[in-house]
């Protein structure tokens, strides 16, 4: 399976830039050949992931972006949503959850893979790098 680079998105971790990302993955999906239907799934998808990430970082207690890397196979359009610090810096640990934002997370989790065809979240608990992997497959 070939892996092809497609683009590279970095923004602020504010809701105000996840129509940036959309954009981006909607074009490059369409580039592609995903249905709208499918374009419309993967831009749900990549809203809530973004949503997810901008709330760890809100957790955090620090500066951070997001960084959107989006690259295609012979079968899939993928999109990896990074939290990464803003100036280079490692980001801080993140603050204990609540039960309730356990759950929360847990069916935000949930509403993504009903959107795509594959979803991986990598949250790593010492120091609070998330990473959440989407996969959308080309039809045919």
């Amino acid at each position: 399976m070939a892996k092809r680079d497609l683009a590279e998105l970095k923004i602020p971790a504010s809701s105000d830039f996840i129509p940036v990302a959309k954009r981006v993955a909607a074009t490059l999906g369409s580039q592609l050949g995903l249905s709208l239907v499918d374009l419309d799934e993967l831009t749900i998808a990549l809203t809530q992931a973004c949503d997810s990430a901008i709330e760890a970082a809100n957790d955090l207690d620090g500066h951070a972006d997001l960084k959107l890397t989006y690259f295609a196979t012979d079968r899939a359009l993928v999109v990896d949503v990074d939290l990464v610090p803003t100036l280079g810096l490692p980001l801080p640990a993140p603050r204990p959850h609540p039960e309730a934002d356990v759950e929360l997370q847990r069916l935000a989790y949930e509403m993504i893979r009903c959107f795509v065809d594959d979803f991986r979240p990598l949250v790593e608990p010492r120091t609070g790098h998330i990473r959440y992997r989407m996969v959308k497959y080309l039809a045919g």
